[in-house]
């Protein structure tokens, strides 16, 4: 049976539930997470989807995105989908939740209303395969390099909220001085102030 997304407004009140793959071929908002691991160094771990997702297949993403059942709080969907994809428990907390909208391929639209949350994790592994291709932590500098040489290798969703997880957790990713000692948040990012871009 197919899995059933949670149709919501834009205050994310519950309007019915639908197909995943119909609501995507409508455009329908509806609700959704997204999880953001970092490393003791402050690393952001990102995962490559599996080839053969219903979209975005061997594209570069954050640690897990996906969608809470009916009836099934997004936090409990998060760690569900953690233990699911990427074989963890790791303790996350929620940083902040948004609305989107982004034609992808195939012609569907990811319009969700995004959980966001963020965690620490330094284990090991044990990757679901028929939705993870690869999992590797990358510091702030090669990822920003990363998406400007080749921003087609990330899924969209990603492009449009790293920056705001990082500045959501008081991150400066900007090259520190020698007098400017970076302080650690709970999740091991260095802190300072919010990046400033052109």
């Amino acid at each position: 049976m197919e899995p059933h997304v949670v149709l919501v407004n834009e205050r994310d009140e519950p309007q019915g539930t639908m197909g995943k793959l119909e609501a995507h071929q409508r455009g329908l908002l509806h609700r959704a997470l997204s999880v953001f691991l970092f490393d003791g160094e402050g690393r952001m771990l990102l995962q490559r989807r599996a080839l053969d997702k219903y979209h975005g297949g061997g594209l570069w993403s954050n640690a897990v995105c996906s969608h809470p059942l009916p009836e099934e709080a997004v936090d409990a969907a998060a760690v569900r989908r953690l233990r699911e994809e990427l074989g963890i428990e790791a303790d996350i907390q929620p940083v902040f939740s948004f609305t989107y909208r982004a034609n992808v391929e195939n012609g569907l639209v990811e319009h969700e209303f995004d959980h966001v949350f963020a965690g620490r994790y330094e284990g090991a592994f044990q990757l679901n395969s028929e939705e993870v291709a690869a999992v590797r932590f990358v510091s702030m500098p090669e990822l920003e390099q990363e998406l400007r040489d080749h921003p087609e290798h990330f899924t969209q969703w990603f492009r449009l909220i790293y920056d705001r997880v990082y500045q959501a957790l008081g991150t400066n990713h900007q090259p520190q001085t020698t007098n400017d000692k970076p302080q650690k948040t709970p999740f091991g990012v260095a802190q300072g102030n919010k990046p400033q871009h052109s």
